[in-house]
């Protein structure tokens, strides 16, 4: 489909009269009938992403399609970060885009936070404000409307935030009727015939994550060797469980579900289903509201078709929900207690008796670690591990009697989680290195290396292994794990959203140098990635030098680095130079070498992107000065710079919403205005500076009566102590010509400071406190990580 012209404006204001609406409908027209004549419906339905904003002047939408049963409706197209993939929504009074599908008619609201202005609608319609507070941004007017044909309902269609600040007009609403009806026709024909053969995974050929030709093969190969075709696609094609629930959900008509090791089991409904029933029929019982049940299986027609669900639960409305072969096993083993062949680490340890010392020193070989209560164990611990949602594994072996303490680091803190006997001290370290292939003999050195879980258990993850000799003649372990991962969208970075859009304007230069800094551990890789996947086009050559590869992206060239050959960063970005690359991103820059490489690079038109080990964006600057690098050419290639921490998320499920009083808002005032560069010199100032400040949050976060909402963590079955994930804070620090020019004179910390907060940078502490108002974190936490 051409590109249409796009409307002047949805919200012209009166004084353009009716040439303005004849304009705007005339340019409305013209792109409904583009739509309605394309030939290939699939590629239109993507583009109506990049017109449909600009058309209706909105900061975000969603295309909502409907599940096979028209009992949810899930996300098919979008911009922004409240349709995230795992938005699916009831059709029903409960949410705005389920009322419109349920009620087929559309809605135009003023703001979805005025819960009067709902209940005018329905009584029980209410806006969730849980991604607002998971991504900083603040969700005000919607225009939504059903999406019908004579045959039914197709989807909905959501606007969201119109560019001025205020509701939809009519004129927008007029229009949203022609396009929703070209978008149905669209929907429909995207629909293949209920008689046209088709396979669940010729979507995967549609979606350019398989050729035929390499689809036709791996059919051959789990032929010829008896073997399920998902693990052959897992296994030999690298294809990522996402994309085969993708898959999966459109060749079945129902929302993909994937693992989640953080669901909760369904409690009384499941007592009376005994694990080998489940596995033998394929279909699991993942949740329940009042009469809905949601019934999880790999292949939906079939557990239709047997009708054995609606035996069992006749008086219940069943949902369905697809997922992988893999990701179903793992639900299942998650919901009737450990490992399939395993048990509980519980249960696994009480069997593990105390020997004698002899036995405890005793040399290890290789055959003595092999055995089953052994295996299970450290599988046990690895799968838990990912469960949990933890980071890493410390196994910490005491000395003499002691046992073994075993603990995950989860949302930054480390909590126990099992005592191993020290009796099975050397054999426990033995069986981790014989999984990454490390010398079971050596006690004395370091050792790293890298386990493929996905050879001893059906779950693809790897774990990155490190080995240390510690005192008491023993040695520590930490096994990093790192999930197969996929990029996520910088909407759903959490970044606010002026931030955001001054890092979309930054990162859209052809060339230049851009940098992520902040500790170890601070997501710079997620937020490198998340960059590079907003950058990822077909027209784009991009490599990137990583240790290790955790996030894979298709389209980027991207290269593991391996300094025990040689093989470093500076090596590889020195043949990236040769290889004709348009963007350019590195993991790790710490030697001067590394440095003037990347600059040289910058500098000849190439983007490059890299992560520095710095406190703050400032920072960053006087660090490249200090490696020896010159102001002039420091000042050229710099963009931005991009600082990150992460601190503890309030849970969405418990937190308690209370009032703040008029000492907790001129606290938060306080430190907000202490951090702001030149600091007032009188009291005066100070005060001009919080009232000012004041009247900025009461627009953004206030409600009508000018009271805020702050949260207090309360705890459940859900999260740990009223807190579960993390949230990132930024500080991005925008390479201006004014900043420019202090590098270029070797400018003071504090002079930079303050000129970046002049052209609109937050400091760490400040945006965190932007966060804590939206409800996603409390001051205690971002106190934690923003200490100076």
């Amino acid at each position: 489909m051409e590109n249409p012209p796009i409307a002047a404006s949805s919200h012209a204001p009166p004084a353009d009269g009716r040439q303005s609406r004849l304009l705007f409908f005339r340019r409305m027209l013209s792109f409904a009938t583009r739509l309605r004549a394309a030939d290939d419906s699939e590629q239109a339905m993507r583009d109506v992403t990049t017109h449909i904003c600009a058309l209706f002047e909105c900061s975000w939408f969603a295309l909502y399609a409907v599940s096979d049963d028209q009992a949810t409706i899930f996300p098919r197209h979008h911009t922004g970060a409240a349709t995230a993939s795992e938005l699916t929504l009831a059709v029903s009074d409960h949410s705005v885009a389920g009322y419109v599908a349920l009620h087929r008619r559309p809605l135009c609201i003023r703001d979805v936070y005025d819960d009067d202005e709902l209940a005018a609608h329905a009584p029980e319609l209410r806006f969730s404000r849980e991604l607002d507070a998971r991504t900083g941004q603040r969700t005000r007017q919607m225009l939504v409307a059903p999406l019908v044909d004579a045959h039914g309902l197709l989807g909905v269609l959501q606007l969201v935030n119109h560019r001025s600040g205020k509701a939809f007009r009519s004129i927008a609403a007029e229009a949203l009727r022609e396009v929703g009806a070209a978008l149905a026709m669209s929907l429909r024909r995207c629909q293949p015939p209920p008689s046209a053969p088709r396979s669940k995974y010729d979507f995967l050929i549609r979606d350019d994550v398989l050729s035929a030709a390499e689809l036709a093969r791996a059919r051959s190969a789990a032929d010829a060797a008896g073997a399920d075709l998902e693990q052959i696609l897992v296994d030999e094609y690298r294809v990522r469980l996402p994309l085969l629930g993708a898959a999966l959900a459109k060749f079945y008509g129902v929302p993909y579900e994937p693992f989640r090791a953080d669901r909760l089991k369904p409690g009384g409904l499941l007592k009376n289903l005994k694990r080998e029933f489940v596995e033998h029929n394929r279909w699991l019982l993942i949740d329940h509201q009042q009469d809905v049940l949601v019934i999880l299986a790999p292949d939906p027609d079939q557990v239709r078709q047997a009708r054995m669900v609606n035996q069992l639960f006749p008086k219940a409305r069943l949902v369905f929900r697809v997922t992988t072969n893999v990701e179903f096993k793992l639900t299942v083993d998650s919901f009737f207690g450990g490992l399939a062949d395993g048990g509980t680490v519980d249960a696994l340890l009480s069997g593990m008796q105390e020997q004698d010392d002899e036995a405890t020193q005793a040399p290890v070989d290789a055959g003595s670690v092999d055995d089953d209560e052994l295996v299970r164990l450290v599988n046990t611990i690895i799968v838990d591990a990912y469960r949990q949602g933890a980071s890493d594994i410390h196994i910490e072996p005491g000395t003499g009697a002691d046992k073994t303490l075993v603990r995950f680091r989860k949302d930054g803190s480390l909590e126990p989680y099992a005592e191993v006997p020290a009796s099975y001290r050397s054999k426990l370290l033995a069986r981790i290195k014989i999984m990454c292939d490390l010398d079971i003999s050596e006690h004395r050195k370091p050792q790293d290396g890298k386990i493929n879980f996905l050879k001893y258990a059906p779950l693809d993850i790897e774990l990155r292994v490190l080995t240390i000799p510690t005192a008491g003649a023993v040695e520590d372990v930490v096994m990093r794990i790192l999930s197969a991962g996929e990029p996520i969208a910088l909407e759903q970075l959490g970044v606010l959203p002026q931030n955001l859009r001054r890092l979309k304007q930054v990162i859209a230069n052809p060339h230049g140098l851009f940098f992520v800094c902040g500790p170890t551990g601070s997501g710079k890789t997620t937020t490198l990635h998340s960059v590079l996947h907003a950058l990822n086009t077909p027209e784009a050559k991009i490599w990137t030098a990583e240790d290790p590869v955790e996030i894979t992206q298709k389209g980027l060239r991207q290269v593991q680095v391996n300094r025990k050959t040689g093989f470093d960063f500076a090596t590889v970005m020195r043949s990236f130079l040769r290889a004709d690359p348009d963007i350019i991103m590195v993991g790790e820059m710490r030697d001067k070498e590394t440095v003037s490489i990347c600059l040289e690079a910058s500098l000849t038109g190439h983007l490059v992107l890299a992560t520095l080990h710095t406190n703050s964006a400032a920072e960053s600057i006087v660090r490249l000065l200090d490696m020896g690098m010159e102001p002039f050419t420091c000042a050229d290639a710099l963009l931005g710079v991009l600082a990150q921490r992460l601190t503890k998320r309030l849970c969405l499920n418990c937190r308690r919403p209370y009032r703040a009083t008029e000492q907790e808002v001129d606290a938060l005032l306080t430190e907000y205005c202490a951090e702001l560069r030149p600091a007032p010199s009188s009291g005066e100032q100070t005060a001009a500076r919080k009232a000012q400040v004041r009247a900025m949050w009461s627009e953004r976060h206030a409600d009508g009566a000018g009271n805020f909402t702050l949260y207090q963590p309360v705890g459940c079955s859900q999260c740990t102590r009223g807190y579960k994930g993390r949230i990132g804070l930024h500080e991005l620090m925008v390479a201006t010509d004014r900043i420019k020019q202090l590098v270029q004179e070797r400018a003071r910390l504090a002079e930079l400071v303050g000129a970046a907060q002049g052209d609109g940078m937050l400091t760490l502490k400040m945006d965190g406190i932007e966060k804590v108002l939206y409800g996603a974190t409390d001051m205690k936490h971002v106190r934690v990580v923003c200490i100076n």
